[in-house]
């Protein structure tokens, strides 16, 4: 008998699909209508198609979706209910950069993503939609079809999770099914939200997974009113469609722990620097980070778009959970938070 492989448990432990039921029973289905239509998704945002009118609930409707007409004729307020569109598609833009190798906790950051791409993909294919992926990994840019099924969902998270992740090993035989993507370098963010928005034309949800660091000779610190080389393309692609930023961290990207002498690696350049872990270190690191993550957040604010942060030491299924019911009530509707951990 052949011992299973140890990416198919880690698979099976990332995205069990029971896990995302249990999710889907105790918040997203008390959520009504999300993403656009009848999804359990995770944006708020209903159709677009007119139905038929009805009385208006004070309380409860939207006076934005009154019907003035059958309101005058029959001098009783009528709102107007919304079709959910069907047949939608879902583009994810993964980063699978050498940054996102990285973690101390309870998994790195690329299993992380592996885990925000099935709460995206599962909650999207479960009325018959095609889910998609653009994976920004060392080799460059390659495009994942859109697909229904979770069959074919499961060949997307697995591609992820045998993506190369050092820089020119070209894609495994894994990931046969995709296709090369010119314009975008290897860890040009940037570059790659910009084919995402020239490949995909068609209205639907944007979901963006990084951790977002900074290029090499990029400092949010010492110039913080730089403005991210991403943040433009991001912010087209938000005017076009409804768009999902992910940003994946780990603890020890926002302070370090006082253990002396240290060797560290830059993921993305291999180089290795000695450092002596200070108080006076820890400290700047710690403001460095904060400001780095306080840039990231200004920026994804002015583009615009809805913000998601994930850490490797958190559970991501509360934290998508809690997610879910502050869009709604930013959307203005009631939600029951029943299930939900303060």
């Amino acid at each position: 008998m052949t011992a299973p492989r140890r990416d198919d448990d880690k698979l099976a432990q990332l995205a069990p699909e029971r896990t995302l039921r249990r999710l889907e029973l105790q918040v997203t289905r008390r959520l009504d209508g999300l993403l656009n239509g009848e999804h359990l998704g995770l944006l708020p945002g209903p159709g677009t198609e007119l139905a038929e009118a009805r009385l208006y609930q004070p309380g409860e409707d939207d006076v934005r979706h009154m019907d003035w007409a059958v309101t005058a004729r029959t001098t009783t307020p009528h709102v107007r209910d919304l079709v959910a569109d069907h047949e939608l598609e879902a583009w994810a833009l993964v980063d699978l950069t050498p940054s996102m190798d990285f973690g101390t906790a309870a998994m790195v950051k690329r299993d992380l993503a592996v885990a925000a791409l099935a709460a995206v993909g599962f909650l999207t294919v479960r009325l018959g939609d095609r889910v998609g992926a653009y994976l920004q990994h060392p080799g460059g840019l390659r495009r994942w079809p859109a697909r229904t099924g979770k069959a074919a969902l499961y060949a997307l998270l697995q591609a992820v999770l045998d993506a190369p992740t050092e820089p020119g090993t070209g894609p495994p035989a894994r990931m046969s099914g995709t296709t090369a993507t010119a314009g975008a370098p290897h860890g040009d963010l940037a570059a790659a939200i910009t084919s995402l928005a020239r490949g995909q034309t068609r209205r639907g949800l944007r979901v963006v997974i990084s951790d977002f660091l900074p290029p090499a000779g990029a400092d949010p610190v010492t110039d913080p009113d730089a403005q991210p080389a991403w943040e433009s393309p991001l912010r087209r692609l938000a005017a076009r469609h409804q768009v999902l930023a992910v940003e994946v961290i780990d603890p020890r990207e926002l302070d370090l722990p006082d253990v002396g002498l240290v060797e560290m690696t830059d993921p993305e350049t291999g180089a290795v620097h000695e450092i002596v872990l200070s108080r006076r270190t820890r400290r700047r690191y710690a403001e460095a980070a904060a400001a780095q993550r306080e840039h990231t957040r200004a920026a994804l604010r002015r583009c615009g778009v809805h913000h998601l942060v994930l850490r490797t030491d958190r559970d991501w299924i509360t934290d998508v959970a809690r997610f879910a019911v502050r869009q709604r009530r930013a959307a203005g509707r009631a939600v029951s938070t029943a299930g939900v951990r303060p």
